[in-house]
Protein backbone atom coordinates (compact mmCIF):
# COMPACT_ATOMS: atom_id res chain seq x y z
CA UNK A 1 0.00 0.00 0.00
CA UNK A 2 1.35 3.43 -0.97
CA UNK A 3 1.69 6.28 1.50
CA UNK A 4 0.13 9.74 1.21
CA UNK A 5 3.50 11.14 0.10
CA UNK A 6 3.84 8.50 -2.61
CA UNK A 7 0.37 9.35 -3.88
CA UNK A 8 1.31 13.05 -3.94
CA UNK A 9 4.38 12.13 -5.99
CA UNK A 10 2.21 10.24 -8.46
CA UNK A 11 0.01 13.33 -8.88
CA UNK A 12 3.05 15.55 -9.35
CA UNK A 13 4.18 13.20 -12.11
CA UNK A 14 0.69 13.39 -13.72
CA UNK A 15 0.10 9.70 -13.06
CA UNK A 16 -3.47 10.30 -11.93
CA UNK A 17 -4.88 6.83 -12.61
CA UNK A 18 -2.15 5.25 -10.50
CA UNK A 19 -2.92 7.75 -7.73
CA UNK A 20 -6.63 6.88 -7.88
CA UNK A 21 -5.82 3.17 -7.72
CA UNK A 22 -3.48 3.75 -4.75
CA UNK A 23 -6.18 5.67 -2.86
CA UNK A 24 -8.72 2.95 -3.57
CA UNK A 25 -6.27 0.38 -2.22
CA UNK A 26 -5.71 2.54 0.87
CA UNK A 27 -9.47 2.83 1.47
CA UNK A 28 -9.89 -0.95 1.17
CA UNK A 29 -6.94 -1.50 3.53
CA UNK A 30 -8.59 0.39 6.36
CA UNK A 31 -6.66 3.43 7.56
CA UNK A 32 -7.43 6.10 10.16
CA UNK A 33 -9.86 8.91 9.48
CA UNK A 34 -7.18 11.60 9.18
CA UNK A 35 -5.25 9.61 6.58
CA UNK A 36 -8.47 8.65 4.84
CA UNK A 37 -9.53 12.31 4.58
CA UNK A 38 -6.19 13.19 2.97
CA UNK A 39 -6.47 10.23 0.63
CA UNK A 40 -9.94 11.26 -0.56
CA UNK A 41 -8.67 14.81 -1.09
CA UNK A 42 -5.80 13.52 -3.22
CA UNK A 43 -8.17 11.27 -5.14
CA UNK A 44 -10.27 14.35 -5.88
CA UNK A 45 -7.17 16.09 -7.20
CA UNK A 46 -6.39 13.09 -9.37
CA UNK A 47 -9.89 13.05 -10.84
CA UNK A 48 -9.71 16.79 -11.44
CA UNK A 49 -6.37 16.26 -13.19
CA UNK A 50 -8.11 13.78 -15.48
CA UNK A 51 -10.96 16.22 -16.18
CA UNK A 52 -13.52 14.14 -14.27
CA UNK A 53 -14.97 17.02 -12.28
CA UNK A 54 -18.01 15.20 -10.91
CA UNK A 55 -15.86 12.42 -9.48
CA UNK A 56 -13.47 15.02 -8.05
CA UNK A 57 -16.34 16.78 -6.27
CA UNK A 58 -17.58 13.48 -4.87
CA UNK A 59 -14.12 12.68 -3.50
CA UNK A 60 -13.84 16.14 -1.95
CA UNK A 61 -17.21 15.64 -0.27
CA UNK A 62 -16.07 12.31 1.16
CA UNK A 63 -12.97 14.01 2.54
CA UNK A 64 -15.03 16.86 3.99
CA UNK A 65 -17.24 14.40 5.87
CA UNK A 66 -14.14 13.17 7.72
CA UNK A 67 -12.37 16.54 8.04
CA UNK A 68 -14.68 19.53 7.45
CA UNK A 69 -11.83 22.02 7.94
CA UNK A 70 -9.33 20.22 5.69
CA UNK A 71 -8.05 21.26 2.27
CA UNK A 72 -10.88 19.47 0.48
CA UNK A 73 -13.34 22.16 1.59
CA UNK A 74 -11.37 24.84 -0.25
CA UNK A 75 -10.82 22.59 -3.29
CA UNK A 76 -14.55 21.85 -3.41
CA UNK A 77 -15.43 25.54 -3.19
CA UNK A 78 -12.91 26.50 -5.87
CA UNK A 79 -14.08 23.76 -8.23
CA UNK A 80 -17.69 24.86 -7.77
CA UNK A 81 -16.69 28.45 -8.58
CA UNK A 82 -14.95 27.33 -11.75
CA UNK A 83 -18.04 25.41 -12.81
CA UNK A 84 -20.27 28.39 -12.06
CA UNK A 85 -18.16 30.79 -14.11
CA UNK A 86 -20.20 32.37 -16.84
CA UNK A 87 -18.82 35.06 -19.12
CA UNK A 88 -21.81 37.18 -20.15
CA UNK A 89 -19.80 39.02 -22.81
CA UNK A 90 -19.33 35.82 -24.82
CA UNK A 91 -23.07 35.46 -25.25
CA UNK A 92 -23.98 39.12 -25.89
CA UNK A 93 -22.71 40.28 -29.28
Amino acid sequence: MKTIEEIRALLAASRSQEAIDAVDEMVAGGVGNETLARAYYLRGNAYRQRGEVRMALNSYLESMELDPEGPAAEAYRMTQEILAFYNHDLYNP
